[in-house]
């Protein structure tokens, strides 16, 4: 194992201290292992809380600021947040119009989640949690009851987000967030598997010929394993599974290929360039994109393609100005 690191216990406590210098719009409690913005609440805002585990970077940390979210709970390398960490995030962003938590669907992720909503109601703070689930690659999984959170939670980020910069009530943030999870689909390929910096060796077996279809952003299994193939037969695959799922002709579409960590810029825009290709034969018109790493699973080579049907309103949503470490515009 190769890695930019001085020792694996002490990765994700020195890249929050990374993050810490880099970012001054930030405030990193390194401590308590809670980004939030610089400045605490607004007054009369709906909060915006999410969290997860290490090693998925810019995901969930690189999102916070305006426009998106107002805290993020790092974990440790693939393992949930605390509640106690969760907790804190709500407290230090409750603006006295509650919280709303954005939590991907893994089991850790839900039950802390669910404890630290109930803590914070005895102290008065008005949580309401969001669960997304928009992969469509498998229905259980080794970390989850029914579908995984995935590509999804970028989208639920920014455009509740913009909702709640908006002075929109609880409810309102709530019923978007969830509108947008509804209208999203994700699915995942892998290349090559991941490596945590406390293991020191690939988290699956995956021979250099074969890739796996549908894989989880920790590495879980997917739908197949099957050979190594040009990416125009890799995207058919991808689409033609979101599409079965969610039928995407005569839709304006929100489209993000991102990267699992290790893959090339050039390689994602060829893959993105096969996406608009087969997408465009089904009837469905591209209105917004984003290429690149914006929800990683450590090292792993591969893609992930997250659609979501638009509607005026959410394009507006999404087009408002955010100003984030990993995603900026309008300001």
């Amino acid at each position: 194992m190769k890695k930019l690191i001085n020792a694996p216990d002490d990765v994700v406590v020195e890249a929050l201290g990374g993050i810490k210098a880099a970012h001054p719009s930030l405030d990193v409690d390194v401590e308590a292992k809670v980004i939030t913005r610089a400045g605490g609440a607004t007054a009369g805002k709906v909060g915006l809380v999410s969290g997860g585990g290490s090693g998925h970077e810019p995901l969930h940390g690189g999102f916070v600021g305006f426009g998106m979210l107002d805290a993020a709970c790092p974990g440790e390398v693939f393992t949930s947040p605390v509640p106690d960490q969760m907790l804190i995030a709500t407290q230090k962003v409750d603006g006295g119009a509650g919280v709303l938590h954005i939590v991907k669907n893994y089991t850790g992720d839900v039950l802390n989640f669910q404890m630290a909503a109930e803590l914070a109601g005895d102290e008065g703070i008005e949580v309401v949690p969001v669960v997304i689930n928009d992969d469509v690659a498998v229905q259980d999984s080794l970390y989850t009851a029914g579908r995984r959170g995935t590509g999804a939670t970028v989208f639920v980020e920014k455009i509740a987000g913009a909702a709640a910069e908006q002075q929109l009530d609880l409810k309102s943030v709530a019923d978007v967030a969830r509108e947008v999870n509804e209208r999203s689909r994700s699915f995942g390929v892998a290349l090559t598997a991941c490596t945590t910096p406390a293991v020191g060796t690939p988290g699956f077996d995956l021979p250099n010929d074969e890739i796996e279809l549908g894989v989880g952003i920790h590495g879980e299994p997917g739908r197949e394993r099957g050979p190594m193939r040009p990416v125009a037969e890799i995207a058919e695959v991808t689409v033609d599974a979101i599409d079965d799922d969610m039928s995407l002709s005569g839709s304006e579409l929100l489209v993000m290929v991102n990267g699992m960590g290790a893959t090339p810029l050039v390689e994602l825009y060829v893959a993105f360039n096969d996406v608009a290709r087969i997408l465009s034969a089904k009837g469905a018109t591209i209105a917004r994109s984003l290429v690149g790493n914006y929800i990683t699973s450590l090292d792993m080579a591969g893609l992930s393609v997250t659609v979501l049907r638009l509607t005026p309103d959410l394009t507006r949503l999404w087009d408002a100005p955010v100003e984030t470490p990993a995603l900026r515009w309008g300001r």
